[in-house]
């Protein structure tokens, strides 16, 4: 296992849904503190200072650090935990899913609870069980248990259970919490690579909180860096599956990383986003592109920092993105990490300057 998909393994194993992001900010310091200058916001958002031959542009990276997941809401009197969601779900994907439950007293296994087909009716099979009629079962007895053995609390994270692994190849992985433990797994090996490449510019490294929940970390992590050019790296939707018509597929797994030209909260700067495309092509680097109607990212929030911020998205393709586990391709990563050491090498003040121009 190289060092990379150690850092895969280590960063989506970790615990870190929105608001809980702890866990998931001490391995990026673990690992950022070496190579970078580090400060946190008062949100919780880890910022990564890389300082290059000039003190301006500032560019910043982001990525966010939390994970969808769900929140203890109440126990009921039977010892079921109802649960409040922390992202978006689809609640087709949810039922007979393992999650983790985190105490004051500790780590529990529970299991999204659903009723056996047996006891149902035909026209009960047909309907999607709804979110807010789900329930854990942590295996408590009654309420007592639960909150005093057990010592759950309403509040407390609950967590997707989907341990790392390697597929196929070994060049494909499988885990949870792609969206967005791969954008910060491409923060640290920037930074690693700007070890030995110069840059023009200051380069800052932004492991954002709550993005699945609003993007607010970006907004207030921008606002501690003010920078002149945002670029966000997160994933996106490689529908490249059964099932799809052909049309409608944007992005496929192995075939590169993807620019989107446009999401639900980002209209891209068009001179920066023409750069990225343009050392794509020089360098022989696949790019794809794609759009993303129905999410954000947090690119929506920097490019409202101050007077605007010429801001773009990078994503990753993933499969099965905002469930319990996603696949990736290492050749995606990889040709995404050199795309953006190459950028971040032309984004001099003269470069900066022409996007606003």
């Amino acid at each position: 296992m190289d060092e990379t998909v150690q850092l895969f393994k280590e960063l989506t194993d970790a615990s870190g849904v929105s608001g809980y992001e702890r866990e998931v900010r001490a391995i990026m310091r673990k690992h950022l503190e070496p190579l970078a200058a580090i400060e946190t916001d008062r949100l919780g958002s880890l910022i990564a200072r890389k300082d290059g031959s000039a003190k301006t542009p500032k560019i910043m990276l982001a990525a966010h650090m939390d994970e969808i997941g769900f929140m203890v809401k109440q126990i009921t009197e039977d010892g079921f935990l109802r649960f409040s969601a922390l992202g978006g779900w689809w609640e087709q994907v949810m039922l007979a899913q393992r999650v983790r439950v985190k105490t004051v007293k500790g780590d529990y296994i529970g299991v999204i609870g659903s009723l056996p087909p047996h006891i149902l009716t035909d026209e009960e099979r047909k309907k999607v069980v709804a979110k807010k009629d789900m329930f854990i079962d942590i295996g408590a007895a009654d309420e007592k248990e639960a909150s005093e053995k057990f010592g759950v609390r309403p509040g407390d994270p609950v967590i997707p259970v989907s341990d790392f692994a390697t597929l196929g190849d070994g060049r494909r992985y499988l885990a949870k919490a792609w969206d967005d433990r791969l954008g910060c797994a491409m923060l640290i090996d920037i930074f690693r690579r700007l070890g030995g490449a110069p840059h023009p510019n200051t380069v800052y490294g932004a492991g954002t909180v709550q993005e699945e929940v609003g993007l607010r970390g970006a907004q207030t992590s921008v606002q501690s860096i003010y920078p002149d050019v945002g670029i966000a790296v997160d994933v996106g939707v490689a529908a490249d599956t059964p099932g799809l018509e052909k049309e409608r597929v944007m992005e496929r797994l192995g075939r590169g990383p993807a620019l989107l030209v446009l999401d639900h909260s980002l209209i891209p700067n068009l001179r920066l986003r023409d750069l990225i495309v343009d050392t794509a092509r020089e360098a022989g680097l696949p790019l794809q592109f794609d759009v993303m109607e129905g999410g954000g990212t947090d690119a929506g929030k920097i490019q409202f920092n101050q007077h605007g911020v010429a801001s773009v998205v990078l994503a990753m393709p993933t499969r099965y993105i905002h469930c319990h586990a996603g696949i990736i391709s290492r050749d995606d990563y990889d040709q995404a990490v050199e795309l953006l050491v190459r950028v971040l090498q032309k984004l001099d003040a003269r470069t900066v300057e022409s996007f606003y121009e």
